[in-house]
């Protein structure tokens, strides 16, 4: 809820109004004999918000950030002051309840008019509804950061938001909370705009060692496998991965790798989230599952590659033959079809191309249709999450025979590989992509995944290389030198 308290610290921006707030919240979350959600949200000069996560990243805390250059749009989240994990087929719905009673009570308040205000609640879901108990990430989870930095527009056009978040009860210290705020709002007043902020163009990339589960020859046999059940009847696509395990000789930092992903991959959601506990889940996703804003739902149907050519002549031959590939138009239209079959249950009226278009990234292209609907009334973002995800370009077709393919062929547990990641703010609005270009770093030590999608008459070495060209992408964010 929005706040009808006397004070508003937005309006009156000094240590005793901010103090004053704060002692009101208090009264009130003694009155309801809980504690509360308080979410302050302020405008600040332009800033960068991966140099504010960079300044403040700490391997045992939580974070959660993306970033979409394209779009002109940044925002991290840092520190956790509520968190929520679940499990099983109903792990989505459970999200959806611990952020509704989060909501409930809540105090909001400060520039709520502004894009990206108000507190968000990050949150990823494993590709399978259960992962085993040593894996570093639940198979839901969620969490409302103490610090959330935001960003979006560009030149006069640009506005950035800190955002603080809080829990206080009536034994809280408002006092303490009181400093610590206005401290952050102070510090974040002061960051300077653009990537010199960072430091990072300059660090040399360290010297690492990479090795395949099973190597190549796996792969080619697991893609070949896949054809001859195909062939049977079994399921008409799988999406097989691959997974490099890289050991460099100095830790791994998130916050280099993800600069150098979204300088590369401006099209993509360079993305990171940590648990807390060492280990960040970062990438650079091509594919949105997900974008729910004033009540209108986007989507995306993107399957089937090809390389980019080193010549315009050269991609555009290579572009033109993607297009007119039975094979990869035949795999996309099976993401296209599952949408809409998925969706269908909820009423809504989609809306879509007939021919596929294209998605040209930096180093592969896919084909790729929007598709856009407006949301009835009761639908949320995570009832769409919950029919579409995995989607076909990611598991397959039929999900539950190939879900179970994927399991019995691959040799590793995909984790977050292949998940829903995204947030959701205290409107409604959200926005989720899949962990796709992805890696699990934990120390000196990262996983690297990168999967293609298996149908009739695909060759087992094609898809290798595909495969190889998704896999560069965090090679060269964690280990090359500059692009």
């Amino acid at each position: 809820m929005s706040s009808s308290l006397s004070v508003d610290p937005a309006s009156n921006q000094s240590p005793a109004a901010l103090l004053g707030f704060l002692k009101q919240c208090q009264t009130s979350a003694a009155r309801l004999k809980r504690p509360l959600l308080v979410s302050i949200s302020l405008e600040v000069p332009a800033l960068d918000p991966l140099a504010v996560l960079a300044t403040i990243y700490e391997p045992g805390e939580r974070h959660f950030y993306v970033e979409r250059p394209t779009e002109n749009l940044a925002i991290a989240g840092a520190e956790a002051v509520l968190e929520f994990s679940a499990s099983g087929p109903e792990r989505f719905e459970r999200v959806q309840d611990f952020i509704d009673q989060t909501l409930a009570s809540a105090i909001i308040v400060g520039d709520q008019g502004l894009p990206l205000s108000g507190p968000h609640f990050f949150t990823a879901f494993s590709f399978f509804n259960d992962v085993g108990a040593s894996e570093p990430f639940a198979s839901a989870s969620v969490f409302v950061p103490r610090w959330q930095v935001a960003t979006r527009g560009t030149g006069e056009s640009r506005r950035t938001l800190a955002v603080a978040n809080l829990q206080l009860g009536e034994d809280s210290d408002v006092e303490a909370a009181c400093e610590k705020i206005w401290r952050a709002h102070q510090r974040f007043s002061g960051f300077a705009l653009g990537a010199e902020a960072l430091k990072l163009d300059d660090a040399q990339p360290p010297r690492v060692t990479l090795s395949e589960l099973g190597g190549e020859a796996h792969y080619v046999a697991a893609v070949r496998r896949a054809v001859e059940q195909i062939e049977a009847g079994e399921f008409e696509k799988i999406v097989l991965a691959r997974a490099k395990d890289l050991v460099s000789e100095v830790p791994l930092h998130p916050m280099q790798a993800l600069h150098g992903l979204r300088q590369r991959f401006r099209e993509c959601y360079a993305f990171s989230l940590a648990n807390g506990q060492g280990q960040s889940f970062i990438g650079a996703s091509p594919e949105r599952l997900v974008r729910v804003h004033g009540g209108m739902l986007q989507t995306e149907a993107l399957a089937g590659s090809s390389p980019r050519g080193t010549t315009e002549e050269e991609d555009a031959v290579f572009a033109a033959a993607l297009l007119r590939s039975d094979k990869d138009r035949h795999e996309q239209r099976l993401v296209l079809d599952a949408i809409v079959r998925h969706l269908a249950p909820l009423g809504l009226q989609l809306e879509f191309d007939a021919v596929p278009g294209l998605r040209r990234l930096d180093n592969v292209q896919h084909l790729h249709t929007p598709v856009r609907a407006a949301l009835p009334v009761g639908v949320r973002a995570l009832d769409v999450i919950s029919r579409l995800h995995p989607t076909p370009a990611v598991g397959g077709v039929p999900r539950v025979a190939a879900c179970a393919g994927i399991r019995a062929i691959e040799n590793f547990p995909r984790g977050l590989y292949a998940g829903a990641l995204g947030w959701i703010d205290s409107r409604g609005n959200a926005e989720f992509f899949v962990g796709l270009r992805s890696a699990l770093i934990d120390g000196a030590k990262a996983r690297l995944y990168a999967g293609a999608g298996i149908v009739a008459g695909s060759q087992p070495e094609q898809e290798l290389a595909e495969t190889a060209l998704k896999f560069e992408a965090m090679e060269r964010a964690l280990f090359a030198t500059k692009a």
